[in-house]
């Protein structure tokens, strides 16, 4: 098995989307991508790009990615966040989550950042053993709160500007 971790390409979007398409489903979230190739584009190359992307290589083939980007903690400073880290389930076993992991900690290390921070679905298990076997810290009594593209109108509607 030949595994090449590299900088994702322009060329290589349609693979990423397929990707994201199949933890879509993995998470019973089949419906819920609407990003697009183009978007990914827009998005992730040129000089603002708002996303890093590595993929993973074997033999040629996309069996992995990795999307991080900037933000930054009132309490820490610089951090990054990874939003997905995403092997196919065919390519699952080979050690391919462990060299994408190791290039975003390497990433972060080059950028300085005071922590990596990422989030994992309660019910996964094998996600959790694996994050914490590479020393990750599961942090259990934090929920993640967003407001979608329909929460943010509403709350717009319904609460005075200042």
């Amino acid at each position: 098995m030949g595994l090449i971790v590299r900088k994702a390409e322009p060329k290589d979007m349609a693979d990423v989307l397929s990707l994201i398409k199949e933890l879509a489903s993995f998470e019973k979230e089949d419906d819920a991508v609407e990003v697009t190739i183009n978007d990914l584009l827009e998005d992730g190359f040129g000089s603002s790009a708002l996303y890093h992307c590595f993929v993973a290589e074997v033999d040629e083939a996309i069996a992995g990615t990795a999307i991080v980007y900037p933000r930054y903690s009132t309490w820490k400073g610089q951090v990054l966040h990874l939003e997905d880290l995403i092997v196919s389930e065919r390519f699952r076993g080979l050690g391919i989550g462990s060299a994408l992991l190791t290039a975003v900690v390497e990433y972060g290390a080059a950028l300085k950042v005071k922590r990596i921070s990422w989030e994992v679905l309660d019910w996964n298990a094998p996600a959790i053993a694996f994050y914490e076997k590479k020393g990750a810290k599961v942090l259990r009594d934090w929920d993640v709160v967003q407001l979608n593209e329909s929460g943010i109108k509403e709350f717009l509607e319904n609460n005075e500007s200042i």
